[in-house]
């Protein structure tokens, strides 16, 4: 059987940048095109050297770490350890979960048992099959695409992780339990107290909110044009609070001073009594995971040795 020695060099060189490439797009590090194809280059001179009588010692794996450190080298260079670590561990996953990709979609049109139509074995058989070749041009660049958007989708998921904490509120004497994300961008204050508006859905509400906040919630308008008359001692808690939104201008909601705030979050509580809660129905997360849009300067209050036990209500 002929092998073309060439076609299947340049099918790793291609293999090798586009790897390289991605790990530097996960890692979000800029690096010159030219060493991308330099550690390409790197990597696929193994191929060059399994024909040679230096076959036994290039197919060690202790040989193959050893290209995979100078392929690391030439892309981002050696700046400290931790950097270098990093960016080789990166290589190694994006390399497995790349490959896997391409296999087992190779194995999901074309399975078949015998080792030798392989995805693995058929790029050594002259220039390989065609389902291989196929998947080396169409399926690579897909397999590409997609574990990016997946790295991108952990890195806003761990991210938005980080922001959620745990919340307890205290109001008309009830304790609602809830999960809250810190939004920075939510600065909206009563412009007469000073006090800053969390938000919260109720959307799925127990019964451990009151009756009459649940009323204000469903129906908002009624309150603020006066066609539905609050009691006292709400009334002298309540607060119609202005804001403005993307489109929009000159909205009001209403905002309730609670009794005690406490946020917890990584084991530390912060309580305060000076902020206003804004309930709503509209349900603030998409999947779910928060109910409340915390306000950031509600984590500027008093610190608690001790934090609170949550009993989450959702």
């Amino acid at each position: 059987m002929t092998i073309y020695l060439d076609v299947i060099w340049a099918l790793n060189f291609l293999f090798d940048s586009f790897l390289l490439y991605l790990t530097a797009a996960i890692l979000k590090r800029n690096c010159k095109i030219w060493r991308v194809f330099l550690g390409g280059f790197i990597g696929s001179s193994i191929i060059l050297l399994s024909v040679s009588p230096f076959y036994s010692y290039s197919s060690h794996p202790l040989a193959k770490f050893i290209f995979s450190v100078a392929m690391i080298i030439a892309v981002f260079g050696y700046k400290r350890w931790r950097y270098f670590f990093n960016g080789l561990m990166t290589f190694y996953m994006t390399t497995f979960l790349a490959g896997g990709a391409l296999i087992g979609a190779h194995y999901f049109i074309q399975f078949d048992f015998d080792l030798s139509s392989s995805v693995m074995l058929a790029s050594v058989k002259g220039f390989g099959d065609p389902i291989s070749w196929l998947f080396v041009f169409i399926g690579f660049p897909i397999a590409w695409h997609f574990s990016k958007r997946n790295f991108d989708s952990i890195e806003v998921v761990k991210l938005h992780f980080e922001q959620l904490v745990n919340v307890k509120i205290t109001i008309l004497g009830r304790e609602i339990f809830l999960r809250g994300l810190i939004d920075s961008g939510n600065q909206l204050y009563d412009p007469i107290s000073k006090l800053p508006v969390m938000f919260v859905s109720l959307k799925k509400a127990d019964e451990r909110v009151p009756d009459i906040v649940l009323e204000i919630a469903e129906n908002p308008e009624e309150v603020i044009f006066g066609k539905k008359e609050m009691p006292p001692k709400l009334e002298k808690i309540m607060r119609i609070i202005p804001y403005r939104v993307v489109g929009q201008e000159h909205q009001l909601i209403i905002g309730i001073k609670a009794e005690n705030i406490e946020i917890e979050k990584n084991g530390d509580c912060w309580q305060t009594k000076n902020g206003l809660v804004s309930f709503t129905m509209q349900q603030l997360s998409a999947d779910g995971s928060f109910q409340c849009i915390v306000h950031p300067k509600l984590l500027s209050g008093t610190m608690k040795n001790t934090p609170y036990k949550n009993v989450s209500q959702y």
